[in-house]
């Protein structure tokens, strides 16, 4: 496994860009809200971490995963002074194939949204089998992946302003 023994919320601070002059949205699903809000909280506090103020974090909520892509959609539309967006979700298998789905449309939505538009998405979309792995990723015994976003949604921002030139 790609996470086994590695500490999701751990990076070199020293290899992020300062980001006290970027803008951030974050979109997060409602739905397996114990592991988004875990997430969201990971990828706040990259952002505060690495000089983010308060006032350049907007944050907005949609019922479930497969919403995340007309949010991130509509977000890169509204905001033009947003330097990158983080997509946070949480699909967790069941008995049916809505999984691979939800899973499939999500992943391709976001990359569309990167393709098509100027503002970085960055996914944070937890596909996991079960609850368990979705807790050890999300602030468990894995650290937490939206900690890896927030620092992804910064280099990428950087990314974005270092083209501009």
């Amino acid at each position: 496994m790609a996470t086994e023994g590695k500490n999701l919320s751990e990076y070199d601070k020293s290899r992020v860009p300062d980001a006290k002059e970027f803008r951030f949205g974050i979109v997060v699903a409602e739905w397996n809200e114990e592991i988004t809000e875990g997430l969201f909280q990971g990828a706040f506090n990259a952002l505060k971490e690495n000089g983010v103020i308060n006032e350049n974090i907007v944050r907005w909520n949609v019922p479930g995963s497969f919403e995340l892509i007309y949010a991130c959609k509509k977000m890169q539309e509204s905001y033009d002074m947003l330097d990158a967006i983080i997509a946070i979700g949480s699909v967790i298998e069941g008995e049916t194939k809505h999984f691979d789905f939800v899973c499939q449309g999500v992943s391709q939505g976001i990359k569309d949204l990167n393709v098509h538009h100027d503002i970085p998405v960055i996914f944070c979309v937890l596909t996991d089998k079960n609850m368990q792995q979705a807790i050890d990723r999300s602030g468990g015994k894995h650290g937490n992946k939206g900690s890896e976003a927030g620092v992804a949604a910064i280099k990428m921002a950087q990314l974005r302003k270092d083209a501009r030139f």
